[in-house]
This record gives C-alpha cells, structure tokens and sequence, in this order.
C-alpha cells in the first residue's frame, strides 16, 4: 500500500469529515496522533467543521469505510465520491439558495424585478460556480 495523496481537495474534504466525525469537538484543531495536522489539518472555520462533521455523519451511516479513522486516507471510492458531489448540491439548496433569496428579498423589498433579476445574477454567477463548486469541492473525475 502506497501513501495517500496529498493532492486535491477531495483528499482534504474526506478527511475533515473523517476527523470531525470520528474525533470530539475540543481535538479538531489540535495536533494529536488521531489528527495529524500535516495531513490536511483542518483549516477552515468551525461552521464549515460543523458542516463536515454533517457530511462525516451521513457517509458513516452509508459506508462506515469512507470516515473510518485512520484506515480511509486516500480512500477513493466512486460512490464516495458521488455521494461528496451530491452533498454540495444539496447545500446549496439547503443553505446557499435560501440565503440567497432571503437577502435579496430583504434589500429589494420594494423592487420586485430588480429583486428577481439580482437573486437570478447571484445564483448563477460563473465564477462561484466554476470556482466555488470545481475547485472547493472534488474534482470531477470519477
């Protein structure tokens, strides 16, 4: 058995819900024999640990494998990834797209085609899709 890649964030996203599902809250962060931290540490702010330990918890009921501490480093498993592909659509329709729609109804209250116009713009802009979804999560190539 060779390394596991320390390459692309599909590793990195793995492991945080590896290590926020399989570890408390107060060691997420903290270098330990559980969370070596030169392995794509969690780095990112508490909402979004939150948000793998969310995402850790679902692909444990899954496949216990794909979170397993330890043992799934490097794990690539084409359903795996299926499954962290789809949990970025279903965030964006959970949270994203309501946030959304909920500011832009609150600044354009009054404006309702100006209102419609920047909620469209917003949701569709190019580089939060290209950027946001084909490089923050898991690269396309199953």
């Amino acid at each position: 058995a060779g390394k596991p890649p320390m390459f692309g964030d599909f590793e990195a996203q793995r492991h945080w819900m590896e290590i926020t599902y399989n570890l408390p809250v107060k060691k997420w962060y903290h270098n330990s024999t559980d969370n070596d931290l030169m392995y794509w540490g969690l780095d990112y702010p508490p909402l979004t640990a939150y948000h793998s330990w969310i995402m850790g918890a679902i692909s444990h009921y899954i496949n216990p494998d794909w979170v397993a501490l330890h043992s799934s480093r490097g794990l690539e498993n084409p359903l795996h990834k299926l499954f962290m592909r789809y949990s970025v659509i279903f965030s964006d329709l959970l949270l994203y797209i309501p946030a959304v729609c909920l500011f832009m109804y609150h600044s354009y209250r009054k404006d309702s085609k100006k209102c419609l116009l920047s909620t469209a713009c917003a949701l569709i802009y190019p580089g939060l899709i290209l950027i946001d979804h084909g490089h923050f999560q898991y690269p396309f190539d199953v």
